[in-house]
């Protein structure tokens, strides 16, 4: 068993709320909370420090992307996986650049939702398929607008963190870069938290747009 993940949910229909935290719970998953409004998930997170927010788009009061950006504020660190019954693509281009770290519909089984779960708190980018080359799209096309200056030279990385870099603009999964690499998925990781403190970025979704902007795709 894995280290559990400390996890709040944030969804207004309290069947479903009480069913993915049950789910997550009995996985060896540690729910720190949950809550059926967005603003009030914004304030409980700062006290109860979750890793990953599982968070649905709909809510009563604010909608996800606000909150998204609102977590975001409180702790910067959170990953924030989006769970909602809309795969409509700007709600999913708009989740992202407000710092959602992935996007699955509920339509998900749930093996796939509890693998989605760990594969955010690890960093990785997790969309449902069909949504990652959406994404990828998107950040190609902002890439190719003038980038804002960065304010001082690009941090130095390493010929291995750059080939790392290169592979995760090809959308290519922890896993996948560790078989094509020859290496282990725990020195993958290694080297992508490393290149995100290089970087000052919080998450694969950033990285990638970074790589792109870069050139390395």
């Amino acid at each position: 068993m894995t280290e559990p993940i400390r996890i709040m949910v944030v969804d207004d229909h309290p069947m479903w709320r009480e069913g993915v935290a049950r789910d997550l719970t009995e996985a060896g998953h540690h729910v720190v909370a949950t809550t059926g409004e967005g603003r009030q998930a914004v304030r409980i997170a700062a006290a109860a420090r979750p890793e990953v927010v599982v968070l649905d788009l709909q809510l009563p009061d604010i909608d996800g992307v606000e909150v998204v950006r609102g977590l975001r504020e409180v702790l910067p660190q959170v990953r924030v996986l989006m769970l909602s019954a809309s795969g409509e693509q700007q709600s999913v281009l708009d989740a992202v650049k407000a710092g959602a770290t992935g996007y699955l519909l509920k339509s998900a089984a749930p093996a796939e939702f509890l693998a989605a779960v760990g594969r955010t708190a690890a960093g990785e980018a997790v969309f449902t398929p069909g949504l990652a080359g959406l994404v990828l799209g998107e950040y190609r096309r902002l890439a190719a607008a003038p980038a804002p200056a960065r304010g001082s030279a690009a941090p130095e990385l390493t010929e291995r963190e750059t080939e790392v870099l290169r592979m995760v603009a090809k959308g290519l999964s922890y896993k996948g870069i560790a078989e094509r690499l020859g290496l282990s998925h725990r020195t993958v990781q290694n080297h992508v938290q490393n290149t995100l403190g290089k970087l000052q970025l919080h998450n694969r979704v950033e990285l990638t747009r970074y790589a792109i902007e870069q050139g390395l795709d």
